[in-house]
């Protein structure tokens, strides 16, 4: 069985990312990027599916993990009745190859080890031929070779490689895997031990050029880091989450792929990285919107693959378990074939971000006449929402709010730019759709905005309202909202999304009842917003202690099991930690 999803750490190499459990096993990661076919999947299943281990052979007493400060280099300890040993993994920013190290330390006294290495190419599905060359090990299966690199004698059977060794206190036992397409020849052998030192000094050095100061100084900079690690490097694309199907709920079918980038989380990541000094960043994430985000209005997704690849076609994975026994596994994501009216609203507020911070080469609202005929055209009919329910569409006040952002962005533009726009018309939409929220998505009873026009129950995104400026923080109407939401999402102090009674509610899929935790630091920054501090820090305090021993993020939270759940980790949760800090030190 894979282990619980907040004993998982990343490694990567700004092209993909590995998954590294406490007890040294790699049980995830595809190769050669992020949306690529998995090699090691034992996580949506056990190790037949693929995984590559190294731990001490026996009598593990205790395990300490921590990064490296401000890298991507993993340090796993594991103290044995023999001695300690210090296991170091990571993933040397990517030049030709991607390049796996996992260095093996003695610190005291000798241990035993044992390694096995078992790839499973294409999602677990394919054995691979082992052969010998020498001193290097080639693993081939379909069109991948992993070329393995190691000092101790290894065995091979069926398809795995296996081998027995011992440390003692400062020894060094360097193994390291190249992956190649299968009709490449074999790589150099990789230098271990200085790649992991280059790869700290890169990955510190990015930290120095960062302004992450402050009274949660540590945490940010780790949220930055990891939501560098999601980045793809080539394009600048911002990734969501390296996984996919980690289930929402134990054994459910809330279970989708993330391994794309949304223009949601382009646009709060550009938010994130420009108010940290990260403008490369920010610069490449803006030209992956540009590049992605072409053509009309009307054929905008609100999901696209790393290099800005439109189509991302879902299927189910029958010939893998599913972590802990949760299916559908699920490849690929239909909502990118959907409508979402929020898109619009992300995209031009994320343009109006880049250019008052003075990116180069952001352009303005962008097919100007083409967007604004299509918001008028299309802002009063419903749509998935920002959940992308698996149900007929809806008329979601988030999704109404986002058009009214969309509109109040371009705007701002035309009013600080002098955009050649009409900005008249602009204006009239923006109060048109105001307007109509006001009406139909607020309940006076309640004293609340609902989910959706026609409903009394709320939503977790309409803490976003206060953050849009939709009205003032403050207003009656936002802090009713969310003393609303406090009282129907809150579980045990983490919000879940929406209260989904069964098919017959919201999303068409049965209940669920797990915490997201981008929404509860939503929560800390309307609190925040609405003037009141203590408790927006008493919160804030309380989501930086979910947070596992290496200081990462999954997706959800479930607070009767004390356990993460969702895909991990979630760019979005790191994203609103790191915005959620900044909200309240300049409060």
């Amino acid at each position: 069985m894979p282990s619980p999803i907040e004993d998982y750490a990343l490694v990567g190499d700004l092209h993909t990312a590995a998954l590294v459990s406490r007890d040294g096993s790699i049980d995830w990661l595809c190769l050669p990027r992020f949306d690529s076919e998995a090699c090691f999947a034992a996580l949506l299943g056990d190790e037949r599916n693929g995984q590559w281990q190294i731990a001490p052979a026996s009598g593990i007493s205790r395990v300490r993990r921590r990064y490296l400060p401000g890298t991507l280099v993993l340090e796993t300890e594991f103290t044995t009745a023999s001695g300690t040993v210090r296991l170091t993994d990571c993933m040397p920013v990517r030049g030709t190859d991607p390049v796996l190290i996992r260095l093996v330390e003695g610190v005291t006294g000798r241990v035993d080890m044992r390694m096995t290495l078992a790839p499973r190419f294409e999602y677990g599905l394919t054995t691979p031929r082992v052969r010998r060359h020498g001193g290097v090990t080639q693993i081939t299966g379909g069109a991948h070779t992993l070329w393995l690199f190691s000092p101790v004698p290894v065995a091979t059977d069926g398809g795995s490689v296996q081998a027995r060794f011992s440390v003692a206190g400062g020894g060094q036992v360097p193994v390291t895997a190249v992956w190649r397409p299968a009709h490449r020849a074999a790589p150099d052998q990789p230098a271990a031990g200085s790649l992991a030192a280059q790869t700290a000094r890169w990955w510190q050095a990015w930290v120095a050029g960062l302004r992450c100061g402050g009274e949660w100084r540590d945490a940010v900079t780790r949220s930055l880091i990891t939501i560098k690690a999601l980045s793809y490097q080539p394009t600048g694309g911002l990734l969501s989450a390296p996984t996919t199907s980690l289930p929402q709920q134990p054994a459910g079918v809330r279970n989708w792929d993330y391994r794309y980038c949304w223009i949601r989380d382009a646009a709060a990541g550009l938010d994130a990285f420009l108010a940290t000094g990260a403008d490369h960043e920010a610069s490449r994430l803006m030209d992956w919107l540009t590049h992605a985000v072409t053509g009309p209005a009307a054929e905008a997704q609100p999901v696209y693959r790393v290099a800005g690849e439109r189509r991302i076609p879902e299927l189910d994975a029958d010939w893998l378990p599913g972590y802990q026994g949760a299916q559908p596994v699920r490849i690929g994501n239909a909502a990118a074939a959907r409508t979402e009216l929020a898109t619009f609203g992300y995209l031009l507020r994320a343009r109006l971000a880049a250019r008052a911070a003075g990116l180069p080469g952001v352009p303005g609202p962008g097919q100007p006449a083409d967007l604004l005929s299509f918001l008028q055209a299309r802002w009063q009919r419903p749509d998935i929402g920002i959940w992308e329910i698996r149900a007929p569409p809806r008329h979601f006040v988030h999704s109404k709010a986002m058009a009214w952002a969309a509109a109040d962005a371009a705007v701002t533009m035309i009013d600080r730019f002098g955009d050649p726009e009409p900005a008249g018309r602009w204006r009239r939409l923006r109060a048109q759709i105001h307007a109509d929220i006001l009406d139909r998505g607020f309940d006076p009873e309640r004293s609340s905005f609902t989910q959706r026009y026609g409903a009394a129950s709320v939503d977790a995104a309409l803490l976003q309202l206060p953050l849009l400026g939709f009205l003032a923080a403050d207003d009656p109407r936002l802090t009713g909202t969310i003393e609303a939401i406090g009282r129907d999402l809150d579980d045990s102090g983490v919000l879940l999304r929406y209260q989904a009674q069964g098919p017959a509610d919201a999303d068409g899929l049965p209940p669920s009842a797990v915490g997201y935790l981008p929404g509860s630091f939503w929560l800390a920054r309307s609190l925040a917003a609405a003037g009141r501090q203590a408790q927006a820090r008493q919160l804030f305090t309380a989501l930086l202690e979910l947070r596992n021993d290496v200081g990462l993020l999954a997706e959800g939270y479930d607070p009767l099991r004390r356990r993460f759940a969702g895909n991990h980790p979630l760019a979005a949760a790191h994203i609103e930690l790191i915005s959620t800090a900044r909200a309240l030190s300049m409060d």
